[in-house]
């Protein structure tokens, strides 16, 4: 279903790169070319097949993973909850913490990562809920998965990145999700998104504080 819904748009983009490129096929051969000339697709002066000329749809950065995870920092698109929308989602930033303000980790470290959310789609769209299947968790390295919001980890409130509900069309958000990690599970991992198809998006996290904003979640972790 995912497929369907994110390579829709894909689609009608590569047919218009198509109808371009055999118009400015037709262009550069109408002086002189006859119709026998233009229609082999075997031009004497260029060795370029239409291939060349046709994007790879979809890519893994648009259509989310293959399996393997994405790079931290990178794009990907996924479908918004109830199958509404497309959100482009991007792991921006995580810290690790020993602390929150005044709330302590129940397993010894806090991992926050912020997200930065954009509507890709004519509708509002949002993250699916995980009580309807969707939603975030953590992979360790031994492969043990940590739900966020998990032991303290719904107790922390970084106020800057206090989002929820849809995304206009156009519009953007940075979110932050904390997870409550054991000394081991902190030291690195994947975070895996499912989305309204049940479809998994993954991102390897680096095991140190990394990222843009992590002078800011700092600040916002203070007491």
């Amino acid at each position: 279903m995912r497929k369907n819904l994110l390579a829709a748009a894909a689609v009608v983009t590569a047919v218009g790169c198509l109808t371009l490129t055999a118009c400015n096929d037709d262009d550069a051969k109408s002086g002189g070319a006859g119709p026998s000339q233009v229609t082999t697709g075997k031009p004497a002066t260029s060795p370029a097949t239409p291939q060349s000329t046709v994007p790879s749809v979809p890519s893994a950065s648009a259509d989310g993973p293959k399996g393997a995870a994405l790079a931290f920092g990178e794009s990907s698109r996924t479908v918004g909850a109830g199958t509404v929308g497309i959100l482009e989602i991007t792991p921006a930033t995580v810290v690790y913490a020993q602390a929150a303000g005044r709330v302590t980790p129940q397993h010894g470290t806090f991992a926050v990562v912020t997200l930065l959310e954009k509507s890709l789609s004519a509708n509002p769209a949002d993250e699916e809920a995980p009580a309807k299947g969707g939603g975030w968790r953590w992979v360790a390295a031994d492969g043990q998965s940590v739900p966020a919001g998990n032991g303290n980890a719904a107790k922390v409130v970084l106020e800057k990145y206090r989002h929820s509900g849809g995304i206009a069309p156009g519009a953007s958000q940075v979110r932050a999700k904390v997870f409550d990690l054991t000394p081991a599970q902190a030291r690195g991992g994947t975070i895996v998104y499912t989305d309204g198809t049940k479809s998994d998006d993954r991102w390897k996290v680096p095991a140190v504080d990394t990222g843009p904003q992590v002078a800011e979640v700092k600040q916002q972790l203070k007491p």
